[in-house]
């Protein structure tokens, strides 16, 4: 009779493997930033989209940037959500990570300037406020000044590192700065009280990553069905998020996670959501690019780096290539 009892105390114990594997991976995913453009982060949490496709996940907040690409090195931290820039710094540091998403793949800043400055040619000379050298802002506000013909070493545009964006907004309206690039959530309030919209480089299509998923290699090989899973959660997020019937849920998010009151502080949020949201979370290998272009003065390692063997798109073109995305839009109604 023991014989009988060891097969069935295998086959129980192979069942119990079978549950143990098949329960949903528990990963923890970062994110830098506090703004709206988080919201597809945490509405994919939230509304439970992740969990539909099989993820456990905890999002958290880590502030410094050297603290989240350490988190990723150790592996207590499995995905971050952040800009071309830390990818690129991390992996001139040494990092072996790649960007397997992006949530914005082009600059959509609105360039504001003082009262005094019309045109983007009066920026010669003037003070210009950043949040930190090499950070996402820097990044899009030296792009979009390119893209206007403007060189701040050539223009001798002196360039300040103030703080964050509603710092800068203060600095600005202190007169302590001259210019900045900032989101329409700041840039609009600014405009009702008489400063410029010099430019809104939204409408230029400069190719950059604000917001990308990161990962290490490691973990993009072992666990594909967690990040095709993480993938698809962040793609129904971004269908959710831009069906206009669902647009309330959006701004009740907003406004919690940013702790807002003010509907209209909030709608000029979700405002500056859509507008720079990548529908099909495509990485812009231009616009990687372009941030290792200018950030190679600062750091000459990235010389050497490759910018195609910084990105592994695979899963979202699959997911794009398979009609899986086009028909959760078509499902959401979304714009």
């Amino acid at each position: 009779m023991a014989k009988p009892f060891a097969f069935i105390t295998l086959i129980l114990g192979l069942w119990t493997q079978t549950l143990s594997a098949a329960a949903a991976p528990k990963i923890v995913l970062a994110h830098g930033a506090l703004n709206a453009r988080i919201a597809p982060l945490w509405i994919a949490h939230e509304q439970k989209f992740l969990a539909k496709y099989g993820v456990d996940s905890t999002v958290i907040l880590v502030r410094q940037i050297q603290i989240m690409v350490s988190g990723l090195g150790t592996g207590e931290i499995d995905l971050a959500l952040t800009s071309g820039s830390t990818l690129l710094g991390a992996a001139a540091g040494g990092l072996d990570a790649k960007m397997i998403a992006a949530l914005n793949a082009k600059v959509t800043y609105d360039l504001v300037a003082a009262r005094a400055i019309k045109t983007p040619k009066d920026l010669r000379g003037k003070r210009f406020g950043i949040q930190a050298f090499g950070g996402g802002l820097w990044m899009g506000a030296m792009l979009g000044l390119e893209s206007l013909g403007l060189d701040p070493q050539r223009d001798n545009i002196n360039v300040f590192q103030v703080g964050d964006q509603s710092v800068i907004a203060q600095a600005l309206e202190a007169g302590s700065i001259d210019a900045a690039a900032l989101d329409g959530v700041f840039s609009r309030k600014l405009k009702q009280k008489g400063f410029n919209i010099l430019a809104e480089f939204s409408q230029s299509n400069i190719p950059t990553i604000g917001l990308g998923l990161i990962a290490k290699n490691i973990f993009i090989r072992e666990h594909a069905d967690t990040l095709e899973g993480t993938l698809k959660g962040l793609s129904e997020s971004v269908a959710f998020i831009l069906s206009p019937k669902y647009k309330p849920v959006v701004l009740k998010t907003i406004m919690q996670h940013l702790r807002i009151s003010d509907p209209v502080t909030a709608e000029e949020g979700y405002q500056d959501l859509i507008n720079g949201l990548e529908r099909k979370l495509v990485p812009s290998i231009d616009g990687l690019r372009n941030t290792q272009r200018l950030l190679k003065p600062r750091n000459a390692k990235l010389e050497t780096i490759k910018i195609e063997e910084l990105i592994d798109d695979r899963i979202v073109r699959r997911l794009e290539e398979s009609g899986f995305i086009s028909r959760l839009q078509a499902t959401y109604g979304t714009k």
